[in-house]
């Protein structure tokens, strides 16, 4: 089976067997599609029977049969309809490859350049010039009427939703590698945040005015702003619809679309915040009052909370807890408090390296630990909060508990916009690669952040190693190549244990270490002064300075040598592990 890749989407060759298929589903790929009718010659195996074998291998399978030398444009079109539907990695056969290729390649006039095109068929070993011709008078006429009257005509290169932390960097990683690159940000706000800062305002440490700047200021002066919210996604037009109604294409696009916090998930919370003794430092105005909250409170019960996940920085609610501790301790109030750590999960930490560190404080600080106690509902006036306790035989049952200081980390889900549209996945999130970071079904759209479904620690930290990445898998895709750049689930939680003393947690996918620096210089599982250092001065002037304007400090993307999706078997289980 001799197979040539045209997009990371989409590979073709010649004829295969009901053999072949076993060999393709080690090779990654999610489908099968038949270019061929059957019977057009003795030596042709039957469509039915490669049906049948991708039913065994729990293959996707399409038959889209194209009379050779005989390609209508309702053909291309309905290519094109039928890639959309089709999720994973396809590989399309017909006799040889040549109609498979020359399907794709008129299918994909509106959306890539022809050079393009023909420069990955090329590569594929398809030489389409052609076909250079009927592409160019396809590349307006191949979408539907309505997608061409609707458009604005005003379309990127690449086109970024999404101006928070994930938006910028990437675009600033764009620009350090083409910087004549037509790249467009979709943002509604005004203010840029650095969220990571939070934690210490509520913590007296930082002052709320150094988390925060204008958008213009860290927007990139090439970058065409749309200073608007996203609505919904049109994919197949390649558009994305502006609250207004105006359309913008893109050839690539970039989805950084954060998370959203819900606040109205618990009962009572929202009315209450920032009032009655209940904070949060999720939210850039209620920081200060946390620290107010520390500092007025003398005696009584203290509660912090923590969600199911997913959430952003997944130790944040500790370590708004451990900065409390750690003045009361300085200021003798221990004694006099009752502390409780109220987590929905049932452990400390997800990492398990780093829990004999924090357990530690947890038993300076005489913390009360309550496992599976998710908040359920709230009583500002009446200072009482309620959670659901579920057991060990997963029966639940409902505990109140009065407080005179609460600090709420609420639920997060993944925005609606993403939620209703054809780019989540079952459970609403962006549906991506968590290698590539390339959308599972459309090739041409990648994500980063916190919207996404990758199974790593949603921390700016993570967005820091992202970006380059899709920066670089981005350029290749314009260029008609496959993404080489690979992820490895890289996140950071600082988390501050003291003032003056930080755990540094780094771990990638499954939890695996992936420190830094040496550890001699900084043992991460260990509070170390240097991490607070680095916590408090390098890491906000590394954001602002770095990060955002595209310098890779220690944030290199790894390239691979050959794309996954084609790999043979063998090499397939190195790529998996590799770190």
């Amino acid at each position: 089976m001799d197979v040539h890749q045209l997009s990371p989407f989409i590979s073709v060759c010649s004829q295969i067997t009901a053999a072949d298929v076993g060999l393709a589903a080690s090779m990654g790929f999610k489908a099968i599609m038949s270019n061929r009718p059957d019977n057009e010659s003795e030596d042709q195996p039957a469509n039915d029977e490669i049906r049948q074998a991708c039913e065994r291998h729990g293959l996707a399978w399409y038959y889209l049969p194209v009379i050779s030398g005989q390609i209508t444009d309702e053909n291309a079109a309905d290519f094109r309809e039928m890639m959309a539907a089709i999720r994973g990695p396809v590989l399309a056969f017909c006799r040889t490859g040549t109609r498979c290729c020359t399907l794709w390649a008129l299918a994909e006039a509106p959306r890539l350049d022809v050079e393009a095109i023909l420069k990955a068929t090329a590569a594929a070993g398809y030489d389409l010039s052609a076909q250079r011709e009927r592409i160019n008078a396809l590349a307006n006429e191949g979408l539907p009427a309505q997608a061409i009257t609707s458009g604005s005509g005003r379309r990127h290169d690449v086109l970024i939703v999404g101006g928070g932390a994930g938006g910028q960097s990437v675009a600033a990683s764009l620009l350090k590698r083409k910087p004549d690159l037509d790249i467009a940000i979709i943002e509604p706000r005004t203010e840029h945040f650095y969220q990571p800062g939070w934690t210490l305002v509520g913590g007296g440490v930082f002052e709320r005015k150094d988390t925060v700047r204008p958008m213009e200021q860290v927007m990139p002066d090439q970058v065409k702003w749309y200073h608007a919210a996203a609505s919904t996604f049109e994919p197949k037009q390649q558009q994305v619809v502006l609250e207004d109604g105006e359309r913008i294409g893109y050839r690539m696009l970039v989805v950084s679309p954060g998370l959203r916090l819900d606040w109205d998930a618990i009962p009572g919370l929202r009315e209450t915040l920032g009032s009655n003794g209940v904070t949060s430092n999720y939210l850039f105005d209620l920081a200060p009052y946390t620290w107010d909250l520390v500092q007025s409170t003398r005696r009584g019960k203290a509660l912090f909370t923590q969600p199911p996940m997913p959430i952003k920085c997944a130790g944040a609610p500790q370590k708004a807890m451990y900065l409390a501790c750690d003045y009361w301790h300085r200021n003798n109030r221990l004694g006099e408090l009752d502390i409780q750590f109220c987590n929905a999960g049932g452990a400390l930490f997800g990492v398990a390296d780093y829990v004999p560190a924090l357990m530690e404080y947890i038993e300076k600080y005489g913390i009360e630990l309550n496992f599976m106690h998710n908040l359920a509902a709230v009583d500002g006036q009446a200072k009482t909060a309620l959670f659901k306790v579920t057991d060990g035989e997963g029966q639940v049952s409902e505990v109140e508990k009065p407080f005179d200081m609460i600090h709420v980390c609420p639920p997060q889900t993944s925005p609606k916009f993403i939620v209703d549209s054809p780019l989540a996945d079952a459970d609403g999130w962006l549906d991506l690669s968590p290698e590539t970071l390339q959308h599972k079904q459309f090739g041409d759209i990648f994500g980063l952040g916190d919207g996404g479904n990758t199974p790593n620690a949603k921390t700016a930290a993570a967005v820091r190693k992202q970006a380059p990445v899709v920066a670089e898998n981005v350029l290749r895709a314009l260029e008609g190549e496959a993404p080489r750049a690979i992820y490895d689930g890289y996140g950071s939680c600082p988390l501050t244990v003291e003032r003056g003393k930080i755990v540094l947690a780094e771990f990638g996918y499954g939890g695996k270490l992936l420190p830094t620096f040496p550890n001699w210089l900084v043992q991460g599982t260990r509070p170390s002064k240097l991490s607070w250092l680095l916590k408090e001065k390098m890491l906000p002037w590394l954001y602002w300075e770095g990060m955002l304007k595209g310098r890779e400090w220690l944030a290199e993307p790894e390239i691979l040598a050959h794309n996954p999706a084609v790999q043979d078997t063998s090499d397939a289980c190195d790529w998996k592990d590799k770190p």
